[in-house]
């Protein structure tokens, strides 16, 4: 008759952690006399997510293999089932019972480099070091934030030696007296105006409707213009309560074409200005509704990747709308009201909107060849400045740069 024997629960062989079980993903093990197990804890024990994870560790005379219960590499069986191990005492016939946890063991190739040598290792930096660090044990964001670090370095050095080799070229082709002589010669707003045909025999070929709005994007602002198309007085009296547009637009919506065609073009200039509008008032810009879910998906992009420039703060790229990046709005939004006004635009309107100097605003439509005139208010209570685009096209003469004298 067999002996009686008798069973008991013991839970976990240590304080948080089950015993471990593991397999080869190379063969089976023969013998475990040469082979030695370490086990590895996570140091934080407070975190109930990172204090179960555990990193075991064997070493024999010709692998070594590592085993883990988180991350790629880490079962999936362990949260579907349960292991247990059971160690059994032959003279009083009970067998103690704990929790196990499956490892599998893989092999750790070191690319033919001794695991005692350090050299390479102790010449790295701490910044290197902790690289090293995130890129093994790092959470997923971490590592997400690493591999954009390094991106952006990459990004960075390539930038740099385009720009280099560009610049080489330049200087080799034209001689450095003549690029110092091109560049006292130009303003620095030049750099940022919409492409002006010099040559061209008409006004509205001057500044090409088609290089402020192309054919596709025109095609998109059919939807969201087309409530322009429809508006009444009611409608554009409580758009001036709520301040929901900017001055131009609603002044323009007060005199919208009768004809179909004509009114539905000016209602999709109008809806594409007051884009630009709302884009200048802001500082850091979402790449993702940056003007609101309405905004088609094409003009939103459009005006980002065009009028944003991209900055680095807060630990993050971001879009920003920086001073040069204004004065480009700026100088897009006159062109643009210039096709809507028969190239003809109240300045001092446009200045109020996008909130400019009085003198800022000048400089830029004198930098777009505009002949500036002035105009009294309709009341005749304060004076406009008008910009007119006609043909031929003033000479821009480069406004002389004056020191600002010290106040006592």
């Amino acid at each position: 008759m067999a002996a009686e024997g008798r069973w008991c629960y013991r839970g976990d062989p240590q304080e948080g952690h089950s015993a471990p079980l593991v397999q080869f993903t190379n063969g089976k093990l023969k013998s475990t006399k040469s082979m030695s197990f370490t086990l590895y804890k996570h140091k934080d024990t407070s975190n109930p997510r990172k204090k179960h994870r555990v990193i075991l560790n064997a070493e024999t005379d010709r692998l070594s293999y590592v085993g883990s219960n988180f991350g790629v590499g880490a079962l999936k069986c362990n949260t579907l089932c349960r292991y247990f191990i059971g160690v059994l005492d032959e003279n009083s016939r009970q067998m103690d019972v704990y929790n196990a946890e499956l490892f599998n063991m893989q092999p750790l190739v070191s690319n033919n480099v001794a695991d005692d040598d350090l050299s390479e290792y102790l010449t790295k930096s701490y910044r290197e070091k902790v690289d090293l660090c995130i890129e093994t044990f790092g959470t997923n964001k971490q590592r997400k934030a690493l591999n954009s670090r390094r991106m952006n370095k990459v990004g960075k050095e390539v930038l740099n030696k385009a720009v280099t080799k560009v610049a080489e070229d330049v200087i080799e082709t034209k001689g450095v007296t003549a690029l110092v002589s091109d560049a006292a010669e130009k303003d620095e707003v030049s750099l940022i105006l919409p492409p002006c045909h010099e040559d061209a025999d008409k006004p509205e070929d001057v500044y090409k409707f088609e290089d402020i709005i192309s054919p596709a994007e025109y095609e998109a602002l059919q939807a969201p213009a087309a409530a322009f198309m429809s508006i009444t007085s009611a409608d554009i009296l409580k758009m001036e309560e709520e301040k929901s547009h900017c001055s131009f637009v609603l002044n323009e919506l007060k005199s919208m074409p009768l004809d179909e065609k004509r009114c539905d073009h000016k209602a999709r200039c109008l809806w594409f200005f007051d884009s630009l509008v709302k884009l200048s008032s802001q500082k850091n810009v979402k790449k993702k509704y940056a003007l609101g879910p309405d905004c088609p998906h094409i003009i939103s992009n459009k005006l980002v990747k065009t009028f944003t420039a991209l900055a680095y703060a807060n630990g993050r790229i971001q879009n920003q709308v920086s001073a040069s990046m204004k004065v480009k709005i700026t100088a897009y939004a006159i062109a643009l009201a210039l096709h809507i006004n028969n190239f003809q635009t109240d300045l001092t309107v446009l200045q109020r909107d996008l909130k400019l100097r009085d003198s800022r605003i000048l400089d830029i439509a004198r930098a777009m060849r505009l002949k500036i005139t002035k105009s009294k208010s309709l009341f005749g209570l304060e004076e406009h400045k008008l910009g007119t685009l006609s043909l031929p096209l003033p000479v821009y003469k480069v406004p002389p740069r004056s020191r600002k004298r010290k106040m006592n």
